[in-house]
């Protein structure tokens, strides 16, 4: 064998490699580690005394989102063969809530998409562009269309998990959802959390993967909304 082909030979083994770690180092050594799940704050246990729903004067009426809440998504990622996950959030939000007795009569909450910032500007740059197209259509936003009914009594630092359905509009499309939150009152504000698995093609989405990225076919939008009067 040649010289200048032992060399080629060494060339092409060195590029196959970097291929291989130069993404498994990025992922697992460089880049930091995607957020974790938006999840209710605890709340400590020393606060926690029960109360009927329909003598908390601290709970019927209306309430709106307060400073502090979040949404966003999470999308698997796969990044020359490594898994990874891309992870946006935003904290334009806005809404509102509102309680009689032992339900919930209205609720919803709206995101400006061109806020919502991930880890990656090259991300965020396709995410508010060629995804959601936020020029076009500047919020994503869900509203309740069927009243939550809630236990006749609740314990205040004690989370509770009630289905919701209800119409949730992305890139200008309404479809309508069913999904799980879970919902806690502290004594003062009222937080809820929540996902919603989207399937991007029933949303008219386009898939987020291009020619180093390979995504899944649906994500994760996430929210934890604090509400307070």
């Amino acid at each position: 064998m040649s010289k200048k082909v032992v060399v080629i030979a060494a060339i092409i083994s060195f590029l196959l490699v970097a291929a291989v770690v130069g993404p498994w180092l990025y992922i697992n050594v460089i880049k930091d580690d995607p957020p974790p799940r938006l999840t209710l704050d605890t709340v400590p246990a020393e606060t926690t005394t029960s109360i009927a729903v329909a003598d908390a004067q601290g709970i019927d009426g209306e309430w709106s989102v307060a400073a502090g809440s979040v949404v966003g998504y999470r999308v698997k990622e796969i990044l020359l063969g490594q898994d990874s996950e891309g992870v946006g959030r935003s904290n334009a939000v806005t809404g509102s809530l509102l309680l009689s007795e032992t339900q919930v009569d209205a609720a919803e909450f709206a995101v400006e998409i061109s806020t919502i910032r991930s880890d990656s500007s090259r991300r965020d740059s396709q995410f508010t562009g060629r995804i959601m197209d936020a020029a076009t259509f500047p919020t994503a936003s869900f509203k309740l269309s069927a009243p939550i009914s809630l236990d006749s009594e609740i314990s205040v630092g004690t989370p509770i998990q009630v289905q919701a359905t209800g119409d949730l509009t992305l890139r200008g499309v309404t479809k309508s959802v069913t999904f799980p939150i879970d919902a806690q009152y502290d004594g003062s504000t009222i937080q809820v959390a929540g996902s919603i698995d989207v399937v991007f093609a029933d949303w008219g989405i386009p898939n987020p993967s291009n020619a180093v990225v390979t995504t899944q076919e649906h994500g994760l939008l996430e929210f934890l909304l604090t509400f307070t009067r």
